[in-house]
């Protein structure tokens, strides 16, 4: 395995790298924790579709920029570094493309594909409820056929994107042991979003969504009726390697910026950088970053090739999310009081870096997924 980028890896990178630390972090940065008005989402996610983040897994086909998923992580890990929000925004709106792409039908596809991988809609799942996480199958959203139409009643609570989506997807249970998946449109169903007030990654929404009744044509059915979960179990592996690809982009600017601090701030006659325990510090860091990147980008790489990731992306998420928490803590203490200061990026940093030890399996969730691939015994009941 050669995980060495490619002449057109490395200049897809650094092209979008450029761009990136010229068009669109100066505009981030303005908004730093406000979350994004929807009209800066749009406008931002157009730009950075260009280079395939966020319409990337779509074929070309299919509008899609259909880039490899090692590739797709590369450059989702570049936007992180800068603009970790909206890399989060881009990366839910590709998994609501690449969904529909995949299950929906002929005329929904056509409807709805065109506007997500160009950025005029911009896309959300909803899975997780305020009782029900990571045992998806006692989730209580209930869809009730009537007719040709499907009325759903439930809460979704951890869905990111919802009050600046276009549209949602939704898993509920359709039957005793059958879930579905749904499309809804905010502009034909009448479903609320509120954003939840967090930690750090306060650009990107997080949101609770209300569905009180909402009618919804049987066309709306994303594959077929009683099979959602198996959908949605898919897609994990998916998002514990991307989520790892967006913590090394933040894990990656924490280093960076307290590598630099460390060449500029002076004592005892010399840069701290020239002190033996700041050198240990930057170490650790330095070695955090390239085992969390070289098993992403495994996990990435093994996706790419077509092959089941289930244990190599558990180890990338559990891993990477921990390390990345490990630097930006690391980065604060270089910087010493100014660290837990606003003055500087790197309590961000940490506050963002902490988020992404919880979603699409916390860390001890993947152990277990992780323990029983070693097993072969599961911890859940």
């Amino acid at each position: 395995m050669d995980f060495s980028p490619t002449e057109e890896q490395a200049l897809a990178v650094e092209s979008f790298r450029r761009f990136v630390e010229r068009d669109i972090k100066p505009v981030t940065d303005t908004l730093r924790d406000a979350p994004y008005p929807k009209e800066t989402a749009h406008a931002l996610l157009g730009k950075v579709m260009e280079f395939g983040v966020g319409n990337g897994w779509v074929p070309v086909e299919d509008g899609g920029c259909g880039l490899d998923f090692l590739s797709s992580g590369m450059l989702f890990e570049t936007l992180a570094r800068f603009a970790p929000d909206l890399a989060g925004i881009a990366w839910v709106t590709d998994g609501a493309a690449l969904k529909i792409q995949q299950t929906a039908s002929p005329e929904v596809k056509a409807r709805y594909l065109p506007g997500l991988v160009s950025g005029d809609l911009i896309g959300c799942s909803a899975i997780s409820e305020p009782d029900v996480g990571s045992s998806v199958r006692e989730l209580r959203t209930r869809a009730v056929r009537d007719g040709r139409y499907f009325r759903l009643t439930g809460e979704k609570m951890w869905t990111s994107n919802a009050t600046v989506a276009d549209i949602v997807t939704v898993l509920a249970r359709t039957g005793e042991d059958d879930f579905t998946m749904f499309l809804l449109d905010r502009k034909e169903h009448d479903f609320e979003a509120r954003e939840i007030p967090k930690l750090g990654l306060n650009g990107w929404p997080l949101c609770q969504v209300i569905l009180n009744d909402v009618v919804v044509s049987e066309a709306n059915v994303l594959g077929t009726v009683g099979r959602g979960l198996k959908e949605v179990m898919k897609g994990f592996e998916r998002s514990r390697c991307f989520v790892s690809a967006l913590a090394l982009g933040i894990g990656q600017a924490a280093f960076d910026d307290a590598r630099a601090y460390a060449m500029e701030r002076r004592q005892f006659g010399k840069p701290i950088a020239g002190h033996q325990l700041i050198q240990s510090l930057l170490a650790q860091m330095a070695t955090d970053l390239d085992a969390a990147r070289l098993l992403t980008y495994r996990a990435l790489w093994l996706m790419s090739s077509g092959r089941r990731c289930e244990m190599e992306a558990a180890m990338a998420k559990a891993f990477t999310a921990e390390a990345m928490l490990r630097v930006a803590s690391n980065a604060i203490q270089i910087h010493g009081a100014f660290g837990v200061t606003k003055e500087f990026p790197v309590e961000r940093h940490f506050r963002n870096a902490r988020m992404l030890t919880i979603p699409d399996g916390t860390t001890q969730i993947n152990h277990l997924i992780m323990g029983k691939n070693i097993t072969n015994i599961s911890a859940f009941a």
